[in-house]
């Protein structure tokens, strides 16, 4: 049986954002301890967070207009290998008024495998969507923007593995 597929965004819900983001920075200041060169986003980054990505059992892809720039920038920090990319298409068709433009890809992407997709901007359409268009268990994962993964997220995400997603 193959494992399920977990989409992972980096805005939100891995480099989180506004006053109320309690995640502290990781320290250093100075470009170099940066793998971009100096993206400041890039420490607000939990390193933590990418072994217990890696400890749900799930195939990691990113799903983020990061693209492989993900692979390069954000991987490292968090201790995740390089991971397979969503290619997000030049335009996409017009779905349903409140689709998020990354949904049909994903969907598509996932070839009928049960899925997890982790994003700060998943709404209800996006839910009812994949429902009416994925025959398989798929978990649509809202992460607050200001806080990013929490233990949480991961009791949800380990919850629906546990009882939703086939055996792995």
């Amino acid at each position: 049986m193959e494992r399920p597929l977990l989409f992972l965004d980096v805005d939100g819900p891995l480099i989180p954002f506004g006053p109320s983001s309690t995640r502290p920075e990781t320290s250093g200041s100075d470009s170099e301890a940066l793998p971009d060169g100096g993206n400041p986003l890039l420490r607000r980054l939990d390193p933590t967070v990418g072994p217990r990505l890696m400890a749900l059992g799930c195939d990691l892809v990113w799903a983020t207009t990061w693209m492989e720039e993900a692979n390069a920038s954000v991987g490292p920090v968090i201790g995740l290998p390089a991971l397979p990319v969503v290619e997000w298409p030049e335009a996409t068709e017009a779905g349903p008024r409140g689709l998020h433009w990354k949904t049909r890809p994903i969907v598509e992407w996932a070839e009928g495998r049960p899925f997890i997709w982790v994003d700060d901007e998943i709404g209800t359409v996006d839910r009812l969507w994949v429902a009416a268009q994925h025959e398989r268990p798929a978990l649509l994962h809202r992460v607050s923007p200001s806080e990013g993964l929490t233990s949480i997220d991961f009791a949800t995400l380990t919850n629906w593995l546990r009882t939703t997603a086939p055996s792995r």
